[in-house]
């Protein structure tokens, strides 16, 4: 007989004071105590976001050469995250916190931003988050969701995975471009000049051991774990040797660890601006690319934590969803309003699930810890890339093995697809092309197998767009 959860098996107690029956904390089973420790495990758990996300943003350059301001994405990524936290726990009553999304932050990075201004690509995130909001207020979120296939959905979130993984790896020098002198037909190589030398890569490579130790040893926060641990020993190293250049970040002690926010970032976005530098079919699919890279990863989430957490009905739904699906796009289109990227869901919240959280009030302690981490930028601002992208390498294996299975390999017509949009993202540094690729051949391998019944007509409407979008150049449209 399966072993029951003991924070399920006990009859639930009369709530005791206006905070226990606002989230209803002893009808679930929790006590705020629990919910209080699992508050504090979920931030440390996805904490390392603080620092990974300026590190991505702030080294891409927008289509005029400007950067963003590191001090200013830490503000944005981290009030953004506090802002979404407490308002899923005040309305969504779960025990979820959101942040910057990673995969949704490489879009764009590295897809809207060198093709128009950070105010444009930014103003195209809000406008993600406000087709989040209008497809839940009408009910079409989940009838959207279930027009793609488990398969191809596994094979786009594997495909982000793999593009975060390469994106690590040549963030942190452990491989680098060739040089197109070198007349090579070869992309890539193994550190600066085919071989691995210099301390920042030494730096990377221990970190990345030792995240994926912690994380199969299963140690809570591994990932921030390994941060901390090699920044430290990044700052012994630029302080004992003579490091030529550890790239975007130098690890040096600012000093004062505390100082006020830079709020310079708020407000810089333009709704309808990029539209006039990409045209408008382009800056469709580039708002639609956004949606994809949070739309199922959220739902996914949501759905996983309820789960965990024992919050499922006997139909396998989450009460009050719509509520959960809503904050979800206020959190999209707050990123993008703050120039953070696109907030979402992090999977990283069963960490406090783990400890016992059954409800908001967790949430709502994660959001407080992420306020007062609002006034430690320095301390974030010094992390060197080299301690920080072996986070990209671990959740690029998590994504992978937590997707792989579930593909439907026996289907070939389900299959082929999931394998080249999962393929096409690290190899052309897109995943807008991973996703087009996947909904063109999972439309023609289903007709070719006369079951192009079993396709949805929003697929086939979506597909037609993408064989328009990549005949653009053909056509003399671009």
């Amino acid at each position: 007989m399966p072993a029951q959860d003991p924070v399920q098996d006990k009859a639930p107690a009369a709530p005791v004071g206006g905070v226990d029956r606002f989230f209803k904390i002893s009808e679930r089973g929790s006590t705020v105590a629990r919910e209080v420790r699992g508050g504090f495990a979920t931030f440390f758990a996805m904490a390392y976001i603080i620092v990974l996300n300026p590190i991505i943003l702030g080294s891409a350059k927008d289509l005029y050469g400007h950067q963003l301001d590191g001090g200013q994405l830490v503000t944005a990524t981290v009030l953004t995250a506090a802002f979404a936290t407490l308002l899923m726990g005040v309305i969504g009553n779960v025990p979820i916190a959101l942040a910057a999304g990673l995969g949704v932050n490489t879009v764009v990075a590295l897809q809207l931003a060198p093709r128009m201004s950070w105010a444009d690509a930014m103003g195209m995130v809000v406008l993600a988050g406000f087709l989040v909001m209008l497809l839940v207020a009408t009910g079409l979120r989940e009838r959207v969701m279930n027009a793609v296939p488990t398969s191809l959905r596994k094979g786009i979130a594997i495909g982000i995975g793999l593009f975060i993984l390469l994106i690590g790896l040549v963030d942190s020098g452990f491989v680098t471009r060739i040089p197109d002198a070198a007349h090579t037909t070869v992309p890539l190589q193994l550190g600066s000049d085919g071989h691995l030398n210099g301390w920042p890569v030494l730096v990377f490579a221990l970190g990345a051991l030792l995240t994926l130790v912690l994380i199969v040893r299963k140690v809570a926060g591994a990932i921030l774990i390994s941060i901390v641990t090699m920044t430290v020993v990044a700052l012994v190293i630029e302080a004992v040797a003579d490091v030529p250049s550890w790239g975007l970040t130098t690890p040096k002690w600012p000093g004062n660890p505390v100082a006020s926010p830079d709020f310079g970032l708020f407000g810089d976005f333009s709704l309808f601006g990029g539209f006039g530098k990409v045209g408008i079919l382009t800056g469709v699919l580039f708002v639609f690319t956004v949606l994809l890279s949070t739309f199922f990863d959220a739902m996914g989430t949501i759905l996983g934590v309820g789960d965990e957490a024992k919050l499922m009905d006997e139909q396998g739904r989450l009460p009050g969803i719509n509520r959960v699906l809503f904050v979800d796009g206020i959190a999209v289109a707050s990123g993008g309003a703050t120039s953070s990227s696109a907030t979402t869901c992090f999977v990283e919240s069963t960490a406090g699930v783990g400890e016992g959280a059954r409800t908001g009030l967790a949430s709502v302690v994660t959001g407080a810890l992420f306020s007062l981490a609002l006034f430690l930028t320095p301390i974030a601002t010094m992390v060197p890339s080299q301690a920080a992208t072996p986070a990209l390498l671990a959740v690029g294996f998590l994504i992978l093995a937590g997707s792989v299975r579930d593909i439907d390999w026996t289907d070939y017509t389900v299959a082929v697809p999931a394998f080249l949009a999962m393929v096409t993202m690290p190899f052309t540094y897109s995943i807008t092309n991973g996703i087009g690729i996947g909904f063109i051949t999972f439309s023609l391998l289903r007709l070719a197998a006369g079951r192009g019944r079993e396709v949805p007509l929003a697929m086939y409407v979506v597909s037609a767009v993408f064989v328009f979008y990549y005949a653009m150049p053909a056509l003399g449209l671009t």
